[in-house]
């Protein structure tokens, strides 16, 4: 019996949808918020191919959607070399449950997805920035986020010290025409 059949007849909550890509076989499954740690702890324990490897967790981000932000778990069967994806789609300020309880590397994920996309989890021992300074305002991977950030930070020899300031973007007029474009 294929995985996706198997895993769509002990997820009645879930869309299972099984990979057209004959090379990697992986299956994606979309499940509801509230039944994310049930579907984890299935497929990590009594599907009878122990997804034993959570090998990602990422975000994808679409603020025209009224859930913005879909959060998808990576992971892996050793023993088979399966892959399956598992998805969530939150609001923007929806938290998501933790899921170090399961996967110990769990913890590692969720703070970067936390850092970059500014999606909280819920249970999480350490949910702190990782990737960016501490005093760092906005989720840089964030569609709404400008691409030159808030703040620029720079060394200053003069004062020996890091300097936060506000994003300049000075450039001088250039005229380009299609003529001559390199004179």
């Amino acid at each position: 019996m294929p995985l996706s059949v198997r895993l769509a007849a002990l997820l009645p909550s879930a869309r299972v949808v099984a990979s057209s890509n004959s090379v990697t076989g992986e299956t994606r499954v979309a499940v509801p918020a509230a039944h994310l740690l049930q579907t984890l702890t299935l497929l990590r324990k009594h599907t009878g191919r122990e997804f034993s490897q959570l090998r990602a967790i990422t975000a994808i981000d679409n603020p025209e959607r009224n859930r913005r932000f879909e959060v998808v778990y990576l992971l892996l069967s050793p023993s088979t070399g399966q892959r399956i994806a598992v998805s969530v789609h939150v609001s923007e300020g929806t938290p998501l449950p933790s899921a170090t309880g399961i996967y110990s590397s769990a913890g590692w994920y969720e703070r970067e997805t936390w850092d970059r996309f500014g999606i909280l989890f819920t249970g999480h021992p350490d949910l702190r920035r990782m990737l960016t300074d501490y005093g760092f305002k906005g989720h840089p991977l964030r569609k709404d986020f400008p691409v030159t950030g808030y703040v620029e930070v720079r060394y200053d020899d003069v004062r020996k010290r890091i300097l936060y300031e506000g994003v300049s973007l000075a450039q001088e007029f250039r005229l380009f025409t299609l003529d001559q474009p390199w004179s």
